[in-house]
Order: structure tokens, then sequence, then C-alpha cells
């Protein structure tokens, strides 16, 4: 079956691709369409944190697409889109290095080299719009202390791949598993997303805001809650937070 892959428009630079993407789903531009750019002057992240293009070597991307699908279940996209980046990844560092954390954290060799960053809002014309945000650090990582990074320049023997070169990769990565979701639901997802899964059966912190856990990570349920067991046995469902391994 032939999946097929939406237009891509490049900016030299712009504020942030999904403001980008929001502008023009509120004035009726339901996608789906692929919003680039070479530098970003806001560029954002989860929970509001800065995201660093990187001097125009690093990926930042956003796809605009709208759906019929309650918000709740709309969200089960972040998963879609961690599993396009580490298709991207498998193409360019070893395969047994790239994994997945909890919610959409692509890994390579442990350490973060990506990020996902879903929005949405109501479409003019019914439904929703969602913009569904990917930075990948191809070239360059932000020197951030409290939270490291890695790229994939640093897994690589040559020079790594020009951002569009990449996020045509990344595109049609993405459009076979958006065409799997739709087809089959998210138990498919879940599994494909499991089997990338980063640390599971080990120990690890969930920090939900007012609230750290401290637990084991047993997997995903089947709606994409991250199931945590608690010391004394009982199970948490995370469905909101962040999840971290090697801390205490």
């Amino acid at each position: 079956m032939t999946t097929t892959i939406p237009p891509i428009i490049a900016f030299d630079e712009i504020d942030s691709t999904n403001a980008e993407a929001r502008r023009r789903a509120e004035a009726g531009d339901t996608g789906p369409v692929w919003l680039t750019a070479g530098r970003q002057t806001a560029g954002r992240g989860r929970r509001g944190r800065n995201w660093e293009t990187g001097q125009g070597r690093n990926l930042a991307a956003t796809l605009l697409l709208t759906t019929g699908r309650p918000p709740a279940e709309a969200a089960q996209i972040s998963f879609v889109a961690a599993l396009a980046v580490a298709d991207l990844a498998d193409a360019f560092v070893p395969p047994s290095i790239v994994t997945l954390k909890w919610p959409n954290d692509p890994l390579i060799g442990g350490t973060k080299a990506s990020g996902v960053l879903i929005e949405s809002g109501p479409a003019p014309a019914g439904g929703l719009w969602l913009a569904v945000g990917i930075g990948v650090n191809l070239a360059e990582a932000p020197l951030n202390p409290e939270r490291p990074a890695t790229t994939f320049a640093a897994h690589m023997t040559g020079p790594p791949p020009a951002p569009l070169v990449a996020l045509d990769i990344l595109a049609a990565a993405f459009a076979r598993w958006l065409d799997l979701w739709e087809r089959i639901g998210f138990p498919a997802i879940a599994d494909a997303w499991t089997r990338r899964a980063h640390g599971l059966g080990e120990p690890c912190v969930a920090r939900l805001g007012s609230e750290t856990l401290h637990g084991t990570a047993e997997g995903l349920d089947p709606d994409g809650a991250f199931r945590l067991r608690l010391p004394d046995g009982m199970l948490r469902r995370i469905t909101a937070g962040d999840v971290f391994f090697g801390e205490t």
C-alpha cells in the first residue's frame, strides 16, 4: 500500500514552526503539510522550554493536520511521531542504540536526541487541528547540564544529514506510522513503541508537577498511559509528566 507524503514548506527563518501551524490552522488550513525552518527565533519544547535549532544544522519541523478524533485519542499521535523519529535515527546510527522514553523522547545511546511537542485546537471547519512539532539534534546539542542531550553526529563516522534530507526521511516514516494508526488503531503503535522502549523493568522517577514518584517502569497501558509499579506494590497510571532513569 502506498502512503501519501504531505508537501513540505521550508522557511529560512521563522518564530516557530508550531506557531506558524497554529496561525494557518486558525485561518482554515486543514493540511496535511510539513513546515520547517532553518532557524527558529522562538522555538519551544514541552513545558515551555526553549528549543535550539543549532544555526540551521538541526531539524525543526511541524506537521499540520486535522482529525475527527476526540482530544484524548488524538494525543496518541505523539507516539506516532516518536516512532517516526526512531526510524529516521535508524538510517544514520546503529539501530541497537535507538530507544524511546515515555512519552515521546527518542534517545540515542540512552541520551535525548529529539523532542516532540503536540499542540491542538478546534478547527474552523470542525474537528481538531494538530501541530506535531519535532526537533532533532542532527549536528548540535544544547548545553544544559540538567538535561543532557546528544546528536546524530556524535554517533556517526561521517557528517550528519542536512535538515531537509532528514525531513524527507522523517516525513515518509511518519506517513507509514500514521497510516498504521488510522487503519489498525493504537494497539499496533503501542506494540511498536514497546519494542523500542527504554528502561522497561528498571527503576525510574516520575515527576508529575506537584508529585514525584519512585518505582519500576512496567510499560504502556492500551491508551498510552505509563505503568509505574510503586515500592509498595501499587500500580500508578501516569498520563502526564516526565519519567527519568538513573536517578535516585
